[in-house]
C-alpha cells in the first residue's frame, strides 16, 4: 500500500487514488480543480472562490476557521487537505478521528513546489502537476533582478487593527519575488518591539517603520481606495500601492500568475 508523508510528516496510506476529497484551503483547492480533478472534489470552503464555476457548483462545508462537521460527514470523503496556518487545529485534529487528512505547511517557493507535487502524488496527476510546476518556475526565472539596496515594504493584511506580515511568512518571500525588502525584517526593523509574524501596529509604530512602499491587501482585510487616503495622511513619504492579495499569498497554481503581475506594480 503506497505510503504518502504530509508537509507536517505525518504519513498516510492509499491503495488508489482518492476520488472524494474535501479541500479546506483556497489556492489548493484550485489547484486540484487545475490537475483536472474538479469531479472529485466534493466539498470546499465559503473562500474557495477558484475557478469560479466550480465555486458556485461544489458544496461548502464553512470557512477555513470554522467547519461544518456535518456537512462534511454527509459527504463521506475519502481525504481532506488542510493547511497548518489556514485552517485551525481543533477542527483539522477531530477530522483526523475520522478521515485521513493530509496537511500543508509552507513558507518559502520551495514549499510551495513541494505541496504541488505531493499533491500530485497523491492523486496520480503527476503528468499534469510537471508542467504546472515548470510553467511557475520559469515565469520567477524570468522576473528581472532588481538593483540593491531593495525598496523597504510593509504589508498590511488588516485594519482596525493594523496587522502586517512579517517573518517567516510566505507573504514575505513573494515580497521579495516582486523587489521589496520587507521593512519587518530583522536587518531593517525599525523597532523590536514588533514581534511575530503578523504583528499588530499601532499609528506610531507605522509612522517609526516609514516604508518606502506601504502595500494594502485585498485580502484577508478588502482594503479600497479611501482606506489608502487615510494612510496616505499617516504616511506622506510613502508610495501607497492596493495589491492583489491572491499574487502574494495563493501557493497553489495560482502562482503562475504572480510574477507577470510583480512585474506590472509600479515600483
Amino acid at each position: 500500500m503506497p505510503l504518502f508523508t504530509d508537509q507536517l510528516g505525518y504519513s498516510l496510506y492509499f491503495d488508489k487514488p482518492p476520488q472524494r476529497i474535501v479541500s479546506l484551503v483556497p489556492s489548493q483547492t484550485e489547484y486540484l480543480v487545475d490537475l483536472g480533478l474538479a469531479e472529485c472534489v466534493v466539498g470546499i470552503t465559503k473562500f474557495c472562490i477558484h475557478p469560479k464555476e466550480f465555486f458556485k457548483q461544489t458544496t461548502k462545508v464553512g470557512g477555513t476557521k470554522q467547519f461544518n462537521f456535518g456537512k462534511i460527514d454527509a459527504l463521506q470523503p475519502d481525504l481532506i487537505i488542510g493547511n497548518k496556518e489556514e485552517n485551525y487545529e481543533q477542527g483539522i485534529n477531530q477530522l483526523k478521528t475520522k478521515y485521513p487528512v493530509w496537511l500543508s505547511d509552507i513558507y518559502t517557493l520551495p514549499d510551495a513546489y513541494q505541496m504541488l507535487w505531493q499533491l500530485a502524488e497523491i492523486t496520480a496527476q503527476t503528468s499534469k502537476a510537471t508542467k504546472i510546476i515548470t510553467a511557475i518556475q520559469q515565469s520567477f526565472a524570468e522576473l528581472a533582478a532588481k538593483p540593491l539596496p531593495l525598496p523597504t515594504a510593509l504589508y498590511l493584511i488588516w485594519r482596525e487593527p493594523y496587522m502586517a506580515a512579517a517573518q517567516p511568512t510566505f507573504i514575505d518571500q513573494m515580497l521579495l519575488m516582486a523587489g521589496f525588502q520587507n521593512v519587518l525584517s530583522p536587518t531593517t526593523q525599525a523597532t523590536q518591539e514588533i514581534t511575530g509574524r503578523y504583528p499588530t501596529l499601532s499609528l506610531e509604530q507605522l509612522k517609526q517603520l516609514n516604508p518606502a512602499y506601504l502595500l494594502l491587501s485585498s485580502e484577508p482585510y478588502p482594503f479600497k481606495p479611501k482606506h489608502e487616503l487615510e494612510l496616505q495622511k499617516l504616511l506622506p513619504q510613502s508610495k501607497i500601492l492596493l495589491v492583489d492579495g491572491e499574487m502574494f499569498s495563493w501557493y497553489g497554481s495560482r502562482l503562475a500568475l504572480a510574477a507577470e503581475y510583480f512585474k506590472k506594480l509600479s515600483i
